[in-house]
């Protein structure tokens, strides 16, 4: 147990309080205290070596604020970008519309822009795209529901019927459907894990790369089943559906496209 009273209106001498040395090395004592210890302490090696102790200690600590802070484990980051994406497609559903193509530069225009009333043009066209892209969603709902179903005559392929949200050829559509997709596992016409990751590696796609969500889709009229992968970019995600008929050495890619922040 260390004598906090040693050295400060107590005996004036070794062995020195560790406490006391403390709070002459941090520099909390009065002027007067410390113009009187600081002499005596230097003069022993026993006060001294404890001194160079909380110099050592004070240094490595000083270092960790310079260090390099660990790189986030990548399956951290990629649940960490799915949740940022999902927070902002229901703050902002208005921008979850087809991508858009870039503008090309005309001979007429300026070669300087506003950056922010380009953003702001940007976002408007998103929104209209999404109102489009659900009106024809609507569209074919109508028409599909207006239209009876056939019977299958013999010897007709046994096709699933196409089921969850609409989606153009190329994918036009499935932005819209990312914030509420992550999280979710349907499997659709697949119906389980194991025919899903055949088909994933029937298309080459790196099997570490787990889906953030699955479900499925109405692609062009076709049954499929559209994965939602993490791109290691924030908020930029790769959707890519497979046909209802994918399976080794099929991989039936309905389509494959990158959507998000570039």
């Amino acid at each position: 147990m260390t004598d906090e009273s040693r050295g400060i209106g107590g005996t004036i001498g070794p062995p020195w309080s560790v406490d006391v040395l403390a709070d002459l090395h941090a520099g909390v004592l009065d002027d007067t205290d410390a113009a009187e210890l600081w002499p005596l302490v230097n003069a022993d090696p026993e006060a001294r070596a404890i001194l160079d102790a909380l110099d050592a200690t004070r240094a490595d600590l000083a270092s960790l604020a310079d260090a390099p802070a660990p790189r986030m484990p990548a399956e951290f980051a990629a649940r960490l970008d799915a949740a940022l994406a999902a927070e902002a497609a229901a703050a902002f559903p208005r921008a979850q519309g087809a991508a858009q193509a870039p503008q090309q530069a005309g001979p007429g225009d300026a070669p300087v822009v506003d950056l922010a009333a380009a953003r702001r043009r940007r976002n408007k066209r998103l929104g209209w795209a999404a109102g489009v892209l659900t009106a024809a969603a609507a569209a074919v709902v109508a028409v599909t529901v207006a239209i009876p179903n056939t019977a299958q005559q013999p010897g007709t392929p046994n096709v699933a019927a196409p089921t969850g949200p609409s989606v153009g050829n190329d994918g036009a559509g499935a932005q819209a459907l990312v914030g509420k997709a992550i999280g979710v596992r349907d499997f659709g016409p697949l119906q389980n894990e194991d025919r899903l990751d055949a088909c994933i590696a029937a298309a080459g796609l790196d099997p570490k790369v787990r889906p953030e969500g699955i479900r499925p889709v109405n692609v062009g009229g076709k049954a499929g089943v559209m994965i939602i992968l993490t791109t290691g970019k924030l908020a930029q995600f790769r959707l890519v559906a497979f046909g209802a008929d994918c399976g080794p050495g099929n991989p039936a890619v309905l389509f494959d496209k990158v959507v998000g922040e570039k």
